[in-house]
C-alpha cells in the first residue's frame, strides 16, 4: 500500500512539472523594457515573443531546461533553469556589439559542415602581421601557402600559391563581390595597398571551394569582409618604419553607432619603400570609407575603397647563378636597355576604385536575403624603355625608307570597367540550410599603346597610338547548395552551379 502512495505522488508531482508556466519581464541595462524579444525552450522547442512592456509567458514541460533571449538589437542569453523560478523572472539584455556578416558572406563563406578544408580570421589575429605589407604576407603562415614579392620585402607587387595554385586559380571576394581580374583571372594586391587594416574577417579555403561569385574556386578560395559596426566612436594612427627605406602611415576613424542606426567608418594610408631589388621601389596610396544604416531587420551599406601604386618594375627576377652573391641578386635588368644607367621612369602606374551598395534583409527568424551592386574602375600603364625596336611594329615609317629601327619609349595602357550584381538568399531551418545565389557582371577593357618618345618619329607625332584592343566580357551565374542534417554527427551536402560567360576581344 506504502508504494501506491509514493507512487502516486511522484505521478502527480511530474504532472505539475510537465504544467510548469513561468513568467517575467525583459530590460535593457537602462531599465526599459524590451518588446518583441524571441523567448525559446531549446530543450523542448517551445517559444513565445515577449510584448510591449517586455512580459512573457513560456512553458516549460520538464527541469533542467535551456532558455534563449534573441533579438536583433542585443546580445543573445543563453540560461539553464534547474527548477522554476521562485518569483517572476527579470532578465537584462545587453547592447549588440555588431558584426554584420553580410547574407552573401554567410552564403557562400564554408561552415563547419561544410566538407571543404578552410580556416577563418578575425582581424585581431591578423593585426600582429598587419606591418603594410601586401596582404598575402599577412597570410604567409596558413597551411599550404607560398608568396612572394618581387620587389623582395612584401611590398609592391606580391601574390601567392595554395597547394601549388597561382592566383589566376584561387577566386577571391570582398564582400561577396569578384576581386579576380576579368580577363587574366589574376588578383594584383599591390592596387589595395594596407587593405588588411580594413579587413574584418577572412577565410581561406584549400582546394576546390564552395559555389561562389567570379572565377572558378578550382585552387582555392580566400574571401575577405569589411563589415563591422561598433558600438564605440575610435580613431587610431599608426606609422611603421623599417628596413630598405620602408614607411608606412595610417589613419582610422570611426563615429561608433549612432543612435543605434548610423555609423561611418574612414581610413586613409601611405606607403613606401625603396625595395630589396634595385630600384624596386614603390608609392603607395589608399583609403576606405563606408556609411551604414542598421535597422531592426535591415541594414544598408555604401562603401568605396580606392588604391594608387606607383612601382619600379621588378618582375622580371634574377638569374639562378646570381642568388649566392651578396650584391648580384639584387640586379634588375628593368630599364636596362637604355643607353648609359637604366631608365629612371620604368615604372608601373595604376590606380583602382571599388564601389558597392550592401543590403541585407532579414525576412523572418530562420531567413534572410542579401542584394549587392557594385561598380569597379581601373585605370594605368606601365613604361618601358626598349632599344633598337622594328618601326614596323609601331607603325612609324622612314620616306626615305632608309632607317628600319630606333629606340623608344612606350606606355601600355588598360582603361577598364566592371559592374554588376550578387544576391543571395537562404533558409536555415533546424534539419537543413538551403541556400540559391545568382551572379551578373560586366567587363569593359580598353588596351592601348602609346609611343611617347623616340630617337626617329618619321612622320609620326610623339603619343602615336600603335594598338587599339577592346575587350567586354559577361558573366551570369547561379548556385543552389543544400546542407541536410541527418543527426549532429552527419550531413549531407549538394553544391551546384551553373555558370554562362560570353568574351570578346578585338584588336
Amino acid at each position: 500500500m506504502k508504494f501506491h502512495v509514493i507512487a502516486a505522488w511522484l505521478t502527480l508531482f511530474t504532472s505539475v512539472c510537465q504544467a510548469q508556466k513561468i513568467k517575467g519581464h525583459i530590460y535593457d541595462v537602462t531599465g526599459n523594457p524590451i518588446p518583441q524579444v524571441l523567448i525559446e525552450n531549446i530543450t523542448s522547442d517551445r517559444q513565445t515573443v515577449s510584448g510591449k512592456l517586455g512580459e512573457f509567458e513560456l512553458e516549460v514541460p520538464s527541469f533542467p531546461a535551456q532558455i534563449r533571449f534573441q533579438h536583433l538589437s542585443y546580445e543573445d542569453e543563453l540560461i539553464t533553469l534547474d527548477s522554476p523560478p521562485e518569483t517572476s523572472w527579470i532578465i537584462h539584455l545587453s547592447p549588440a556589439s555588431y558584426q554584420l556578416d553580410p547574407v552573401e558572406i554567410i552564403h557562400h563563406w564554408a561552415s563547419r559542415t561544410t566538407p571543404m578544408t578552410f580556416v577563418n580570421y578575425q582581424a585581431k589575429e591578423l593585426e600582429p602581421f598587419n606591418t603594410g605589407q601586401d596582404l598575402p604576407y599577412a597570410l604567409r603562415y596558413s597551411p599550404s601557402l607560398w608568396v612572394n614579392s618581387d620587389a623582395g620585402n612584401g611590398i609592391g607587387y606580391t601574390s601567392l600559391r595554395i597547394r601549388g595554385s597561382d592566383l589566376s586559380r584561387i577566386n577571391v571576394t570582398i564582400n561577396g563581390v569578384p576581386l579576380n581580374d576579368a580577363e587574366s583571372q589574376y588578383v594584383f594586391w599591390v592596387d589595395l595597398p594596407d587593405f588588411m587594416s580594413s579587413t574584418q574577417q577572412l577565410q581561406i579555403q584549400r582546394g576546390v571551394g564552395t559555389s561562389t561569385n567570379g572565377a572558378g574556386a578550382f585552387g582555392a578560395s580566400i574571401n575577405l569582409n569589411t563589415q563591422t559596426v561598433s558600438s564605440e566612436p575610435y580613431a587610431q594612427v599608426t606609422g611603421t618604419v623599417g628596413s630598405f627605406g620602408t614607411r608606412r602611415a595610417s589613419v582610422e576613424l570611426g563615429t561608433g553607432l549612432l543612435k543605434n542606426k548610423i555609423q561611418v567608418d574612414g581610413r586613409i594610408s601611405t606607403i613606401h619603400s625603396d625595395g630589396y631589388i634595385d630600384r624596386a621601389r614603390a608609392d603607395l596610396q589608399s583609403y576606405y570609407l563606408s556609411g551604414t544604416y542598421v535597422g531592426k531587420y535591415t541594414s544598408f551599406r555604401l562603401l568605396g575603397f580606392s588604391g594608387k601604386e606607383n612601382t619600379y618594375q621588378a618582375w622580371n627576377g634574377v638569374p639562378a647563378t646570381y642568388i649566392d652573391d651578396p650584391e648580384l641578386r639584387r640586379y634588375n635588368s628593368s630599364g636596362t636597355e637604355r643607353p648609359g644607367s637604366p631608365h629612371p621612369n620604368e615604372v608601373d602606374d595604376y590606380r583602382q576604385s571599388h564601389y558597392q551598395a550592401i543590403w541585407n534583409q532579414k525576412l523572418s527568424s530562420f531567413s534572410d536575403l542579401n542584394i549587392t551592386l557594385h561598380y569597379t574602375r581601373g585605370l594605368g600603364y606601365f613604361e618601358q624603355y626598349k632599344g633598337n625596336q622594328n618601326l614596323d611594329d609601331y607603325g612609324i615609317t622612314d620616306p626615305n625608307g632608309q632607317i628600319k629601327t630606333t629606340n623608344l619609349i612606350r606606355r601600355r595602357w588598360l582603361d577598364n570597367r566592371f559592374f554588376g550584381m550578387v544576391a543571395s538568399w537562404t533558409m536555415r531551418k533546424k534539419a537543413y540550410d538551403w541556400t540559391i545565389g545568382v551572379a551578373g557582371n560586366h567587363y569593359a577593357g580598353q588596351h592601348f599603346g602609346e609611343v611617347t618618345w623616340a630617337g626617329f618619329m618619321g612622320t609620326e607625332e610623339q603619343g602615336l597610338r600603335y594598338y587599339d584592343n577592346d575587350a567586354s566580357k559577361s558573366d551570369v551565374s547561379a548556385y543552389s547548395k543544400w546542407d541536410v542534417a541527418f543527426s549532429k554527427d552527419w550531413h549531407s551536402y549538394l553544391d551546384l552551379q551553373v555558370r554562362k560567360i560570353n568574351y570578346n576581344f578585338l584588336g
